[in-house]
């Protein structure tokens, strides 16, 4: 799914304009993403939890030249998916 898909349902689902739409859906990434700057955690209840993973810096290899290459700490963003969205996307056995 697309942004401008995703834009598309919200604006059917919450009667809202696309223009609304997008700009709710806007605002939502840019709040997101500034708590998850600032080291905190973002959590929708039954959906999942967005936050912020520091990763060690260490030592790769070039796969060209097979040459040790240091490798910067890092901090990425994570998604970990709440207990109803695992339900849902759970493999039935």
């Amino acid at each position: 799914m697309t942004k401008v898909e995703l834009v598309a349902m919200i604006a059917e689902d919450a009667d809202l304009t696309k223009a609304q739409a997008e700009k709710a859906l806007n605002s939502f990434v840019a709040a997101t993403t500034a708590a998850i700057k600032a080291g905190d955690k973002v959590t929708l209840v039954g959906f999942g939890t967005f936050s912020a993973v520091t990763r060690a810096a260490r030592t790769g290899r070039n796969p060209q030249t097979g040459k040790s290459i240091k490798i910067e700490a890092k901090t990425n963003g994570k998604f970990t998916p709440g207990k109803a969205l695992k339900d849902l996307t759970a493999k039935k056995k």
